[in-house]
């Protein structure tokens, strides 16, 4: 596409817009990993979607939230020894995380209004936005039915409602992520590299990977079986079945969880390096050997803090950048198959995996 289409400009302005969504969702994600590794997320024992934007300000405020606090099963049996100033300490931290949210909802709407006003967003393309804001709604009510699950007799949230309100974080973002770059290489419309299939494979085996991670900090698994490459004594532990169905050992199961999340995250790295190996010789486009190198050095960076952190026994610090780094590789992932899911216009489109660059132009 050249700079003459008069689309370009405004394509990009919302491409832009997206992005910068894009990374308060990043930044949203990773504040939600802190205040799950501080135990902060049960703090809160309410939800208030307008009224709840302002913390307490009085004493008496934060004394009426602190008795609220108190008559929750996290106090009675975690957190007793607790007073007021220390209950502040994970007060602020879930108060963020949910103003955070509150401020994505405002930076998503606010400019969707703008843009549609201005006619840089078009009637026919108003259903992608509106999903948009669906899943980031549906997002918010996800955080507090996890919490509630906490709220009751065992003050620890449903590993199946964490990784749900893990997942539909990441189909925010990536689903969201898609859209810009597709905005941004309008006119990269020529046709699908013969790659895209098997990298579409491995995007969504990258997303398994991920998703079981979210039952390892669900059921807090990623604190047994502190040693690398062996579990406890061996490579296979004791006890990946003990539970009656098999099925629930693959997510109520913490040994049997952590196994199979360090079997994927090594299977799915080994297929990573292949991929990227291979690739070299499929003379990708610029953009997409860019996305390969990107993927291949970001899931290098991720095993490595996976297997630290598992060694240091979960820091918050190694937990947090974990879970960031999940969504960096991720990133790569969408950027490396969206690069290959529409060449540039002007190139020819290759029958055995190699790719033609489109001849020069005469000046």
């Amino acid at each position: 596409m050249t700079s003459s289409n008069p689309d370009v400009a405004r394509y990009r302005r919302v491409a832009i817009w997206l992005f910068a969504v894009c990374a308060l969702v990043f930044c949203m994600v990773v504040l939600g990993g802190v205040t799950r590794l501080t135990g902060s997320g049960l703090s809160m024992t309410d939800w208030r979607p307008v009224t709840g934007i302002l913390p307490p300000l009085t004493a008496e405020a934060w004394a009426a939230e602190f008795a609220s606090y108190q008559a929750s099963p996290e106090f009675a049996k975690v957190n007793s020894h607790m007073d007021v100033e220390a209950f502040k300490g994970i007060f602020w931290l879930e108060y963020l995380h949910r103003l955070l949210g509150r401020l994505i909802g405002l930076a998503f709407f606010v400019p969707f209004v703008v843009f549609a006003w201005r006619g840089d967003i078009r009637p026919s393309e108003y259903p992608r936005y509106l999903v948009m804001f669906a899943l980031g709604g549906m997002q918010g009510l996800l955080g507090w039915y996890m919490v509630k699950s906490g709220l009751v007799d065992v003050p620890h949230v449903s590993q199946y409602r964490l990784t749900a309100h893990l997942a539909m974080a990441f189909l925010v973002y990536g689903f969201m992520f898609w859209v810009a770059l597709s905005l941004w290489h309008h006119g990269d419309t020529r046709g699908r590299h013969p790659w895209f299939g098997r990298t579409v494979a491995l995007t969504g085996l990258i997303g398994v990977t991920i998703l079981s991670g979210g039952f390892v900090a669900g059921l807090r698994a990623g604190r047994i079986y502190n040693t690398f490459p062996l579990m406890g004594d061996s490579l296979v532990p004791d006890g990946l079945f003990a539970l009656s169905p098999v099925a629930r050992n693959f997510f109520d199961n913490a040994t049997t969880v952590q196994f199979d999340h360090r079997i994927l995250a090594l299977s799915t790295f080994a297929l990573i390096l292949v991929y990227w190996w291979r690739s070299r010789g499929a003379l990708f486009p610029r953009r997409a050997q860019r996305g390969a190198t990107a993927l291949v050095h970001a899931a290098a960076l991720q095993v490595l803090l996976g297997i630290t952190t598992l060694l240091m026994s979960v820091p918050i610090i190694l937990g947090a950048m974990h879970q960031a780094v999940a969504m960096l590789l991720l990133t790569a992932a969408l950027f490396l198959t969206h690069s290959l899911s529409r060449l540039p216009a002007e190139a020819a489109i290759p029958a055995d995996g190699a790719f033609i660059p489109p001849e020069p132009r005469n000046a």
